[in-house]
């Protein structure tokens, strides 16, 4: 643990670091790696080292402030807005090696998101048996609202966010995975208390449906999974996620089209979930972390939400759930992923500034 430690903060303070006023205070904004092209996602190791992905298709390791390319990714699909996207190194690494990476396949009729599993070689520049747990049904076209993120649940299965692909009745379809979260075991197989398993016609690895285009999603301290989407013109939302919930979209949604006509029926219908929070003005977010406090006790469950359209870091909390603070600098441009790191600080990817930068109390 130590050691870690040791070598994280040596690839943190190898570049100045910028003051930033917050509401806890003062803060460093810390470059720790520079020079990325579109990152999309970034991942702790337990040796100290960090994964980031790129979207054209590049998965990175960094130690001691150097970047190696990982060699052994499968073909990826860089297209529009997908690529190599999402990196979720899980709470048993240290003991099977293994990650998971979403990602943009090619598929009949299109382009898909995809889920794999790999181990990571013990010099972390390989990855070895490589194997596609997960493909959404394929027949989409274009090169946008792939989702996706990651997450690890409190039993280990695993959820993933995929967008309704800009096929807007895909999401209330639940012979199709467009607009969806899922939720599959390691394997690629399906939990059997999952909410539609047992429904012919129905895809069954579907958790909850009527989502737009989550690019955020985490779970928080109870256990509750909570994802962020974009909404048209207007409408981003927040959503606590519910087993066999339907979001709504594009029935409902706070919002309208990019051309200004009403979306759906309105802002509610029967049967149809509420979003916790909205921003209208849209934000364009990417990236959620439920903050564990571990180093601003005053932030502790508090959300931290990245902005890809206004530049800024979004805090939210409260009952119900409100936007408290806007933290904002040169460096929040384009903010794409936020994390919490092992030893508490607050790290964030701009694809602006094409760097990982990691927040922490000011000295």
């Amino acid at each position: 643990m130590l050691k870690s430690l040791v070598v994280l903060i040596g690839l943190v303070w190898s570049a100045p670091a910028a003051a930033l006023d917050t509401s806890a205070g003062k803060v460093a904004v810390t470059p720790v790696v520079t020079g990325l092209e579109q990152p999309w996602a970034v991942g702790f190791l337990p040796d100290g080292g960090l994964l980031i992905t790129e979207r054209d298709g590049r998965l990175l390791y960094v130690q001691d402030g150097k970047k190696h390319t990982v060699a052994g990714l499968p073909a990826i699909a860089a297209n529009g807005q997908g690529g190599l996207l999402d990196v979720l190194v899980p709470s048993n690494f240290a003991q099977t090696r293994e990650i998971f990476l979403s990602y943009v396949k090619a598929q009949s009729g299109g382009t898909g998101t995809a889920l794999l599993r790999a181990r990571l070689s013990t010099d972390n520049l390989r990855l070895t048996d490589v194997k596609k747990i997960f493909e959404m049904t394929p027949g989409s076209s274009g090169g946008r609202h792939y989702g996706s993120r990651i997450v690890e649940g409190p039993e280990g299965a695993l959820f993933l966010t995929i967008g309704d692909r800009t096929d807007r009745p895909s999401a209330q379809d639940l012979a199709r995975h467009n607009g969806s979260v899922i939720r599959i075991n390691r394997d690629g197989s399906i939990p059997t208390d999952n909410p539609f398993i047992r429904q012919a016609g129905v895809q069954p690895e579907i958790w909850s449906y009527g989502h737009r285009n989550a690019q955020g999603m985490a779970m928080d301290a109870g256990g509750q999974l909570w994802v962020v989407e974009h909404g048209a013109r207007g409408g981003d939302e927040v959503n606590l996620i519910r087993r066999g919930a339907n979001f709504g979209w594009p029935v409902i949604a706070y919002g309208e089209h990019y051309s200004g006509g009403r979306i759906g029926e309105g802002t509610s219908r029967a049967g149809m979930e509420q979003p916790e929070y909205f921003w209208d003005p849209s934000i364009a977010p990417s990236g959620l972390m439920v903050y564990s406090g571990k180093l601003w006790p005053e932030w502790r469950f508090h959300m931290f939400v990245g902005s890809l359209k206004l530049d800024y870091i979004s805090r939210l909390t409260g009952r119900p759930l409100r936007e408290v603070e806007k933290i904002t600098s040169d460096e929040t441009w384009r903010v794409r992923d936020i994390r919490e790191g092992p030893a508490g600080g607050i790290w964030f990817l701009s694809v602006g500034n094409g760097t990982l930068y990691r927040i922490t109390p000011d000295a």
